[in-house]
């Protein structure tokens, strides 16, 4: 870790249904060598859990959420809290290997560098299914085929595994509430609309992906669902048309671009390669990358078409705004009912 920087790392939990898992997050920061100077546990909106986390954890801080519900306040919450230079941030389910910090902050040598980002390894509740394409892990919140493989700059990093300058964070507005994940709704995209804004603010400055920076992400059996598949899918779309609205498509979708002309259309071809050549799974995946493709598709034009009757305008980044855009329920969002035999 770098001698000049201290780090504040933040755990954002809503539910007691992880709780095993929030400890284990939370030991696997605190083993981290060397420590962090202070971890805090954000509980969102949830009083019995935050109660409960302050009687069992020691050397953490436990704060409750006092912005919007859902992931991006819980975020901005500890944002707003951290003493530290730089805050790094672990999901609620994962666990930070061995080295995982000290990774991730040693890029901040450079003065260039705003936010960092690790691999995320899914950890599969059984065996990976068979089904599902690798350039669509991140659809479990995971890193996937297309990523860079060594040091490199990238756009954003994945949210179950990132740090930032805390100061410049909070400059530019933090998290936007109205883009990200509220519970169990399966939308995205809020660490691609901030990061967009650090590089923004600074000429020259940078985000970098450390793949030796690795955690190891649980993966719910209801997340290897092909249902589950569409859904994020087509919410992912939703959430790419918020982003480009008060980004503009350039930024918005630099990444998506390169994903969608390239790195798919290898992947369907290595997988009709391997249906010809014995791989009885192989047809399914590059049928499920089309799927999953029209899905993202189908969301982004839905996206695009509620933002413009809602008339929604970029907000001031000053600090997070204290309410989300109005949007159809979530249930009106979800995609039309598809069946997928995989």
């Amino acid at each position: 870790m770098t001698d000049h920087l201290g780090v504040s790392v933040v755990i954002c939990a809503y539910t007691e249904k992880r709780w095993e898992q929030t400890c284990a997050a939370i030991k696997s920061v605190q083993s981290q060598d060397p420590e962090p100077a202070e971890v805090l546990l954000v509980v969102d909106h949830n009083p019995p859990m935050a109660g409960r986390a302050r009687g069992v954890f020691s050397g953490i801080t436990v704060l409750e959420n006092d912005d919007v519900p859902g992931l991006s306040g819980a975020r901005n919450t500890g944002l707003r809290a951290a003493s530290q230079p730089v805050t790094a941030f672990l999901d609620d389910d994962a666990e930070a290997r061995p080295g995982w910090l000290a990774a991730l902050i040693e890029p901040y040598r450079s003065p260039d560098v705003v936010a960092t980002g690790g691999t995320v390894h899914p950890a599969w509740p059984g065996q990976r299914p068979r089904w599902l394409p690798p350039e669509f892990d991140w659809v479990v919140g995971c890193s996937y085929r297309g990523l860079p493989e060594s040091l490199s700059s990238i756009r954003n990093p994945i949210g179950a595994s990132m740090s930032m300058r805390t100061g410049l964070a909070l400059e530019v507005g933090g998290f936007d509430t109205g883009v990200g994940r509220v519970g169990t709704r399966p939308v995205g995209c809020e660490e691609t609309e901030l990061s967009i804004r650090l590089t923004a603010r600074i000429p020259g400055a940078s985000i970098i992906y450390v793949p030796a920076s690795a955690v190891d992400h649980h993966v719910s059996p209801d997340r290897i669902r092909i249902s589950y598949f569409l859904r994020r899918c087509w919410h992912e779309g939703i959430s790419k048309a918020m982003v480009v609205r008060l980004a503009g498509a350039l930024s918005g979708l630099e990444r998506e671009r390169r994903h969608v002309a390239v790195t798919l259309p290898l992947g369907v071809l290595r997988d009709l390669r391997a249906s010809v050549t014995g791989d009885p799974d192989a047809f399914r995946r590059a049928l499920v990358t089309v799927a999953g493709l029209c899905s993202a598709a189908a969301g982004y034009v839905r996206g695009r078409m509620q933002l413009s009757s809602s008339h929604l305008t970029p907000r001031s980044r000053r600090r997070p705004v204290s309410h989300p855009p109005v949007l159809p329920p979530a249930e009106s969002q979800d995609p039309p009912t598809a069946r997928l035999d995989v």
